[in-house]
C-alpha cells in the first residue's frame, strides 16, 4: 500500500483499533475486504473513495451498528478524565453514555420537537433529569450557534442549521469519538465550507477523535490529519495520506500550493481506485 510519509508526530495512544475486519453480506456480497486500520487518539481521518467502496459500512461496524464477518474492532475506553469531567458537570456516570457518537447524511431529527428536545435526546434515553441535562444543551447550543433558536421547530431551520442540530445532539453526550457519515454533502458549498470550519474548532475544543466520510477530494484535504483511499469490488483500502498543515486551516489554506497538491495526489489515487479491480 502506497503511502505519503509524515513529518511530524501523531499521539500514539489508540483511539480504534480495526484488526482484518471484514463484511460479506447475508446475500454473498463482500462489502469489504479485510481492514487493517490504527485510528490515534486526537486525529481527524476521513474516508474517501467511489461510492460502493465500503466507506459507510466500515464507520458502520465502528460504531456497532453492523457486525463484521471477521475480524475485531477495539475501541479504546473512556478517558478516566473525561468520566470524571462527566460525573461533575453532568450528574452522570460515565457508564451511562456512550463511548461514541455517530451523525448521519441527513439531520434524522424529530419534526414535532423543537432544538433543544432534539439535542437533549440522548440524555432523556439515559434517563438523566432534565435539571441536569438542560445546562449542558444550553452549553452545547452556544458552541454550534444554535442559542437563539433553542426553541424553534426543524421545519423553520434551514439545511445546515439543522445539521448543526445534528452535531449538537452528537456532541451532547461529550462523547471521545465522533463518526460522520458525511453530513454536508447535500448542503451549498458557502455553508459547506463554513461547517468543515466550524466543525474543526470543535474538534480542537473537544479534544475529539473524528471518523469522517466524503466523497469530495478537497473536504478530505480541509479537514483531515489523515484521509484514507479506498476501492471498490469489494471494499478495502488501498493508500494512505497523510495531511501535513498546521491547524487552524482558514480557507485561504484552500488556495496554497501545498493544498493543491494534496488535492492533485487524491484526485490521481481516486482516479486508480475508481479504475482498480481485484
Amino acid at each position: 500500500m502506497d503511502q505519503v510519509q509524515p513529518t511530524s508526530s501523531h499521539p500514539t495512544r489508540l483511539a480504534v483499533d480495526i484488526d482484518s475486519a471484514s463484511k460479506i453480506y447475508t446475500d454473498g456480497t463482500q462489502a469489504l475486504l479485510p481492514v487493517d486500520l490504527q485510528i490515534k487518539k486526537g486525529e481527524f481521518v476521513s474516508l474517501l473513495g467511489p461510492s460502493g467502496c465500503g466507506k459507510s459500512t466500515l464507520l458502520k461496524m465502528i460504531a456497532g451498528l453492523t457486525k463484521p464477518s471477521s475480524g475485531n474492532i477495539r475501541i479504546e475506553q473512556r478517558d478516566s478524565e473525561k468520566s470524571e469531567k462527566l460525573h461533575v458537570n453532568s450528574g452522570v456516570s460515565s457508564s451511562t453514555l456512550p463511548r461514541l457518537s455517530f451523525v448521519f447524511q441527513s439531520p434524522t431529527l424529530m419534526p414535532w420537537a423543537n432544538v433543544r428536545a432534539n439535542v437533549r435526546l440522548p440524555l432523556d434515553l439515559a434517563g438523566i433529569p432534565k435539571v441536569v441535562s438542560n445546562a449542558r444543551v444550553n452549553d452545547i447550543l452556544a458552541k454550534v450557534g444554535l442559542s437563539d433558536f433553542a426553541d424553534s421547530l426543524p421545519r423553520k431551520l434551514s439545511g445546515g442549521m439543522q445539521m448543526r442540530v445534528s452535531i449538537a445532539r452528537g456532541l451532547i453526550t461529550q462523547p471521545d469519538i465522533l463518526l460522520m457519515d458525511e453530513p454536508f454533502g447535500a448542503l451549498d458549498e458557502i455553508t459547506r465550507h463554513k461547517l468543515d470550519a466550524d466543525l474543526l474548532a470543535l474538534w480542537k475544543k473537544e479534544n475529539l477523535t473524528v471518523i469522517f466520510v466524503t466523497h469530495s477530494i478537497h473536504e478530505a484535504v480541509f479537514l483531515s490529519s489523515r484521509v484514507i483511499m479506498m476501492a471498490s469490488r469489494p471494499g478495502r483500502i488501498t493508500n494512505e495520506f497523510m495531511i501535513e498543515a498546521g491547524y487552524p486551516r482558514s480557507q485561504d489554506f484552500m488556495l496554497t500550493s501545498q493544498f493543491m497538491e494534496y488535492a492533485r495526489q487524491l484526485q490521481e489515487s481516486l482516479q486508480n481506485a475508481s479504475h482498480t479491480n481485484l
